[in-house]
């Protein structure tokens, strides 16, 4: 334990504009931490990134993917989400989501009229695979 979290401390690193590029101008994207983990994904090394992401009344996040199993925690209003085809489900502060390697992350949404919402999201993910989000190409 002593072991992963000096390699996280250690291994902090840069990923800010690969993760803004991948989301919809509907959703502020603020990277929190990236670093390198001594746990290996597939047996590939590899790291986490905390993001957190912050959403207008009304405004939306473009659907994307992740390289990596994606974990997040509602820490201010509401979040509506849902990943491949299942139902959208309307999140409240301190319920948390999970979101396996690859899935398509089709509904990041503020569903309320008025106020902030405010995500804490960590993906894990291989070291050389690029940024945590990748749009999904419209049809």
């Amino acid at each position: 334990m002593v072991r992963t979290a000096l390699a996280l401390v250690v291994g902090i690193g840069v990923g800010v504009v690969g993760m803004a590029a991948a989301h919809d101008e509907g959703e502020k994207v603020a990277v929190v931490f990236e670093g390198e983990i001594a746990e290996k994904l597939d047996g590939k090394a590899a790291k986490a990134t905390f993001v957190e992401v912050t959403i207008g009344p009304g405004e939306e996040g473009a659907p994307h993917r992740h390289p990596g199993p994606g974990f997040g925690y509602v820490l201010e209003g509401e979040y509506e989400w849902a990943v491949d085809d299942q139902p959208a489900r309307v999140l409240k502060v301190g319920e948390t989501f999970y979101e396996p390697t690859g899935c398509l992350h089709r509904v990041s949404r503020n569903p309320a009229a008025k106020g902030k919402t405010r995500v804490l999201a960590v993906v894990l993910q291989p070291r050389d695979s690029g940024p945590i989000a990748v749009p999904e190409p419209k049809k």
